[in-house]
């Protein structure tokens, strides 16, 4: 069951996507939605604090500025919010990225669904580490919504990534409410005879839902590593689906969140909303 939704609202970069997908999810499932948003506050600026008090009010200027950009994008966010019905809260933040990046992750871990736009590689922006942040730190689903996505959410037709692994299914658990409500299900697996051990085959995975009540389709497909993501994409076209279900692989590499090379692939270029755990 989800409830209670978080939904990060970017300050640097277009905002509608997150927006009008987050809402119009919280609306089809009767949830409450909290957004937050950060205006940051340059890394150098915090060095200033050293200073005494003179600098510190610099700092600390800086940060109500900061903090206004966030309660500006969290304006446009309410008046949506209200106009739809969803009962919804709002936390604006002022912080340099580190800080904010911790609070929000740590926020995070108290709902039951996090939302958060694709990273835009092409833009460089503190709004892309956030996302990749809630994924490392949530400990629960991470809906990434696709910068181009528009208008309202849905997830009638659901692909489920298969590999047989404990993300995979831990995605598939996270995933559970979507799928009961889904007209269809596809298993999507990727040379599945070198990789998914006998024991939680794609097969067996189709009887262990339909002890659910719910009917799968199973897809196989065979891809070279380099070309899974463009593999799974294409799939998600043809099937029309609206919705990937997958694993969020990485690792913490010298306090750095290290992206695995499928899932750092597919945020790269997604053209569907793809719910992730980690």
């Amino acid at each position: 069951m989800i409830k209670d939704i978080l939904v990060h609202i970017p300050t640097e970069r277009p905002m509608r996507a997150a927006i009008d997908g987050s809402i119009s999810l919280a609306a089809g499932l009767n949830a409450h939605l909290d957004a937050v948003s950060v205006g940051y506050v340059a890394t150098s600026a915090a060095y200033v604090m050293e200073g005494g008090a003179a600098v510190a009010a610099v700092f600390e200027m800086e940060r109500e500025r900061a903090l206004e950009r966030a309660e500006t994008a969290l304006t446009v966010f309410e008046t949506e919010a209200k106009n739809a019905g969803v009962s919804h809260g709002c936390h604006p933040m002022g912080a340099i990225p580190a800080d904010a990046a911790g609070a929000i992750g740590a926020m995070a871990r108290l709902y039951d669904l996090c939302i958060v736009l694709q990273p835009d590689p092409a833009q460089g922006s503190f709004d892309n580490d956030v996302p990749r942040e809630i994924l490392f730190q949530a400990g629960g689903p991470v809906l990434f919504l696709p910068y181009t996505f528009r208008g309202a959410f849905k997830a009638n037709r659901i692909g489920i990534c298969w590999d047989g692994s404990r993300l995979a299914a831990r995605a598939l658990r996270d995933a559970a409410p979507f799928l009961a409500r889904a007209e269809e299900i596809v298993i999507i697996t990727i040379n599945e005879a070198n990789v998914v051990p006998g024991e939680v085959s794609a097969s067996n995975l189709a009887r262990h839902l339909g002890r659910r009540g719910l009917s799968t389709r199973t897809v196989g497909l065979s891809a070279t590593r380099s070309e899974i993501q463009p593999t799974i994409l294409s799939l998600a076209a043809d099937e029309s689906l609206d919705l990937l279900v997958m694993g969020g692989y990485g690792h913490s590499r010298l306090q750095e969140r290290v992206l695995g090379g499928v899932t750092r692939a597919m945020l790269e270029a997604m053209t569907v909303p793809t719910l992730m755990s980690h």
